[in-house]
């Protein structure tokens, strides 16, 4: 009985908040009002279990629980490249490319990165993971220095639109992106659910991994491509999240009591989306969007990894 209230209980919880954000003072309009919510709970939705998955898979693959993709550089280059479009193209990058537009060119160009770092670090077989950690946690930090460079050179109207970028928002998502942001994160899904239980091994380490019959390489490759295609999709359709993924899945272990995947990931999903939804609903309801969805997940996430971080200092 407790296991299944654990396992389904948070998904109960976030049905009963789905139904809250989308019907508290919409006045029942269903011509305007309730669409506009549904796509921002779809978007929540999306970038939930995309943040979900790629945090815990990342954290299994590296073995560190205080990891996340991010440190890989995805987000880096993603605001990169929104701070170069806005330096060579002006105010009018998202007219020339539109939205649609920006999200795949977003996607396609975290993807090459992420092939390009795979083939680079992770040829021939090789199996060096913290140097493809180290390796990102460098390029992340190039690269961030690249874009406050480029900030200095724009204008005052252009850094505001950059800013739009730089900031976790549900409101820029658009139908569009949703569906087929939505398509393709459930094809990874798919695949990823197919691995659970090399995962489950993966998270023994690598040489318990290989003596259990494990094609180390080859699994670690298939699970950062998976990772990159749910960061690519989760950053381009609401923006960067950083501390997020450490946040979610230490409290999906915590309340789980086990490192079982097919446990592990669909809570982590359910928390995720919960805290987007409580958070978009304080940013429109209490805020008055005085304040950004990024600005509450940071602050609550980022006072969460200092006292894990101050939590295993004291235990080691």
């Amino acid at each position: 009985m407790k296991h299944l209230a654990t396992r389904y209980g948070p998904w109960l919880l976030v049905l009963l908040l789905a139904l809250g954000f989308l019907l508290l003072g919409s006045g029942l309009d269903f011509d305007y009002i309730i669409p506009k919510r549904l796509t921002r709970l779809a978007a929540m939705g999306i970038a939930g279990v995309c943040i979900a998955y790629s945090s815990v898979i990342f954290q299994t693959i590296a073995g560190n629980r205080l990891l996340t993709p991010a440190i890989m550089g995805y987000e880096a280059i993603y605001l990169l490249f929104q701070a170069l479009l806005i330096l060579v193209l002006g105010t009018q990058s998202l007219v020339l490319l539109g939205r649609d537009g920006n999200v795949l060119l977003s996607v396609l160009l975290m993807l090459g990165y992420s092939w390009l770092l795979h083939r680079w670090l992770l040829r021939d077989g090789s199996h060096n993971v913290y140097l493809l950690l180290l390796l990102g946690l460098v390029l992340s930090m190039v690269m961030g220095t690249f874009t406050q460079f480029i900030q200095l050179k724009i204008s005052p109207g252009e850094f505001s639109i950059f800013q739009g970028f730089n900031y976790a928002s549900f409101n820029k998502a658009q139908t569009g992106q949703v569906i087929y942001s939505g398509v393709l994160v459930a094809v990874v899904c798919f695949i990823a659910q197919r691995t659970l239980p090399v995962l489950d091994v993966l998270a023994l380490g690598r040489d318990q991994a290989i003596s259990l019959g494990v094609d180390y390489p080859r699994s670690v490759r298939l699970q950062l491509a998976l990772i990159a295609v749910l960061v690519a999709v989760s950053t381009s359709l609401v923006g960067p999240t950083a501390f997020m993924g450490v946040f979610v899945a230490n409290i999906a272990y915590a309340l789980a009591r086990t490192t079982r995947h097919r446990v592990t990931l669909p809570l982590g999903c359910a928390i995720v989306i919960g805290i987007f939804i409580i958070a978009q609903y304080l940013v429109e309801q209490w805020f008055n969007y005085n304040t950004s969805v990024s600005i509450l997940i940071n602050l609550l996430c980022g006072v969460y990894f200092l006292a894990l971080m101050i939590r295993t200092r004291g235990t080691a």
